[in-house]
């Protein structure tokens, strides 16, 4: 069976999927990481696989940018292949200079001025939480492989060009760390079905400092969080 968004038949995707933003990573995660990866979905050149990681079945597929886009995919992966647990493995820019290029963090909670789960479920919430099993446990991992890692809010954003008079304070007023765009979305669906959701970070900008990474190393170069997110896959 199939969806308007992904050629996939039930069975085709582990219970855990690796959720990154860009299909390519997805494609650079499965070539680097999982033994015999299958392709399950080319629709939209959002690429997914599914292959194994010491021996255990794990699925990889990118997510687009922003929530309508994570908001699709994800509920399909939940409620149409019986996905049980999706960590979202991206990159975010850092709203502290505590937080510099390749550092690891791990989202305890999302603030967000997102309609998203609003509109979706009539939840009027600004703030959307991960599942405490799977933010546990890439606590544990972390800890065990001696990844240096943070826990904080993080900011996420409907937005990505913002103009600098909308622009507001979100480190000190919602105390959110760093912004990406997905999580709220993400999280939002793990609630509403009864699955469980985590996020995993990398500074990939520096907002204070006006550090960047360059898009190559955003493809590639993100192994602490991916070595997380796999051995979480596998628990």
């Amino acid at each position: 069976m199939s969806t308007p968004h992904n050629q996939a038949n039930k069975g085709d995707i582990a219970k855990t999927v690796l959720m990154p933003g860009d299909p390519l990573r997805a494609k650079y995660i499965a070539e680097t990481f999982l033994e015999n990866p299958k392709q399950f979905n080319t629709i939209r050149n959002m690429f997914g696989y599914t292959g194994l990681y010491k021996g255990k079945e794990v699925s990889v597929m990118g997510s687009g940018v922003g929530m309508p886009s994570i908001g699709v995919y994800s509920y399909e992966l939940y409620k149409e292949y019986d996905v049980e647990n999706i960590i979202r493995i991206g990159s975010c820019g850092s709203y502290t200079t505590e937080l510099t290029l390749g550092d690891v963090l791990i989202a305890e909670d999302c603030w967000s001025d997102s309609s998203f789960a609003k509109v979706q479920n009539l939840d009027e919430s600004d703030i959307q939480v991960p599942s405490e099993k799977l933010l546990q446990q890439c606590i544990d991992v972390a800890k065990e492989y001696e990844i240096p890692y943070s826990v904080g809010r993080i900011h996420s954003s409907d937005i990505f060009y913002v103009e600098e008079h909308a622009k507001r304070d979100w480190l000190h007023e919602f105390g959110c760390l760093a912004v990406e765009m997905e999580s709220f979305a993400l999280f939002s669906n793990a609630k509403v079905l009864g699955k469980h959701a985590a996020c995993l970070v990398t500074v990939s900008d520096n907002l204070v400092t006006d550090e960047h990474m360059s898009a190559k190393d955003r493809e590639v170069s993100f192994k602490n969080m991916m070595k997380i997110a796999l051995e979480v896959a596998i628990k």
